[in-house]
């Protein structure tokens, strides 16, 4: 069963391949996968560096969103103000569309990279921010009760009640973050590259369908959606080994 995955996949590549040659589609309208792989064996260095490149921004951004989700989940957790102060500004930035205010933020911060981190932060923040929010706000009101007899203050409880019980919302929503940082780093790295900055297999893409070069573009995106494959994975494992190491505790 484990295998089945990967025995669709290479079915799936099969028939294009077949399909590309029997049709005889020009491979500037649709390579198939042979030609795909000469492109990226053209020149791996290149795109491998470049793909090293939106990583790096990615993970960057996925740290940021971590971090500022959890931070402002836990003062609406701790202040009923600070909840009616922040959540209206997070829903903000949830659906505001980062296409149309990243040229913005590329401009008005300055430095490249920093920019890209930015943008890719506000599309990656909302999940770890909500799930966190609800994970905090889902700690048993029994044990809330208890912890208050006990004489324990707003952030003693938050600490020790709170976010232990956040932690299964707060992995999922990382799980979600993680792509969507990827997402995000590869729109950045779109409107940078668009106003002349080149960084990432965006800028790559757009560089290979400039000059026509749709098998190069077709083996960035390959690799785009290889990266996003390894990060879910990735996320998915650690969550399952914390929960493991939690249930163990």
């Amino acid at each position: 069963m484990k295998a089945a995955p990967l025995l669709f996949g290479l079915l799936a590549l099969l028939l294009w391949q077949i399909a590309v040659q029997v049709s005889g589609v020009p491979p500037y309208i649709l390579p198939g996968p042979v030609a795909i792989l000469r492109a990226f064996l053209a020149d791996p260095a290149l795109l491998l560096g470049s793909l090293l490149s939106t990583l790096i921004v990615t993970a960057a951004a996925l740290l940021a969103s971590c971090v500022l989700g959890v931070a402002m989940a836990g003062l609406m957790a701790a202040s009923v103000w600070a909840r009616a102060a922040i959540l209206p500004w997070a829903v903000v930035l949830q659906v505001t569309p980062i296409v149309a205010i990243a040229p913005l933020i590329i401009v008005w911060v300055g430095d490249p990279f920093t920019s890209l981190v930015v943008c890719a932060t506000i599309v990656a923040f909302f999940p770890v921010f909500s799930n966190t929010a609800a994970g905090l706000a889902a700690a048993p009101a029994e044990l809330i009760d208890l912890f208050r007899l006990n004489g324990a203050g707003r952030w003693q409880t938050l600490w020790l009640l709170r976010l232990p019980a956040a932690l299964p919302l707060f992995l999922a929503g990382l799980r979600v973050s993680g792509g969507l940082a990827l997402v995000g780093a590869v729109v950045a790295e779109f409107v940078a590259g668009s106003g002349g900055f080149a960084s990432g297999l965006a800028y790559r893409i757009l560089e290979a369908g400039y000059r026509l070069q749709i098998p190069r573009m077709f083996a960035a995106l390959v690799l785009l959606s290889a990266a996003g494959i390894v990060i879910n994975v990735g996320l998915g494992a650690l969550s399952s080994w914390l929960l493991r190491r939690r249930g163990e505790a």
